[in-house]
């Protein structure tokens, strides 16, 4: 028996340490990538219902809503506002634009189901009794309806009342309850400012 080993047939000859590292921290890159897969999932799914079911994130750009929100303006659309509780009057809300439901709105709830709204000498009448509105700069510069809200729909005003397209010229004049998105709760640019105060 030849005891002269060379310095190859001890190398081929011992357990494939080598590999067994190599692979182990293959194994290793591998679980870290499917752990930072798993997280990027589960944020993208969080976003995704955050979006489309809790909070819509809105751009606002025209100024028929000013000065109580300028052009511009950069707001939160709080979806859940209406699941137990119905809008009020003074909601600014958005909603599916009547005569064309691929466009959103911004607008104030001004009239509500079963009310006679109507404006004259400039203000605004809901069922004969002058509407206070402490959120206009200017009246309106022309009468309009009178018209009576259907059930479970609104009458929808800006506040920029001689420069919004709204509820007075609409070929649809209602929106319906079911094409509300959600209570406009939060500007955040070009400036914070809770809207649920306005």
């Amino acid at each position: 028996m030849n005891d002269n080993m060379t310095e190859n047939d001890v190398t081929q000859s011992s357990p494939p340490q080598q590999l067994q590292t190599k692979q182990s921290k293959k194994n290793a890159i591998i679980k870290e990538i499917l752990s930072y897969v798993k997280i990027l999932v589960v944020t993208f799914i969080c976003v995704f219902i955050f979006n489309h079911y809790i909070i819509a994130n809105a751009f606002v750009p025209t100024g028929s809503m000013e000065s109580t929100i300028e052009t511009g303006s950069r707001i939160f659309i709080n979806r859940l506002s209406y699941v137990n509780s119905n809008p009020q009057r003074g909601d600014i809300v958005s909603f599916l634009y009547p005569d064309d439901e691929s466009e959103n709105y911004l607008k104030r709830i001004i009239g509500l189901p079963g009310e006679t709204i109507e404006g004259k000498d400039g203000e605004v009448y809901i069922d004969g009794v002058k509407l206070t509105e402490n959120y206009i700069k200017d009246k309106i510069d022309e009468d309009f309806g009178p018209f009576t809200v259907p059930k479970d729909c609104y009458f929808m005003m800006g506040d920029n009342r001689t420069n919004s397209w709204d509820s007075r010229y609409w070929e649809h004049t209602f929106v319906s309850k079911d094409k509300i998105i959600g209570k406009a709760v939060l500007k955040y640019y070009p400036h914070i400012e809770n809207l649920c105060e306005k």
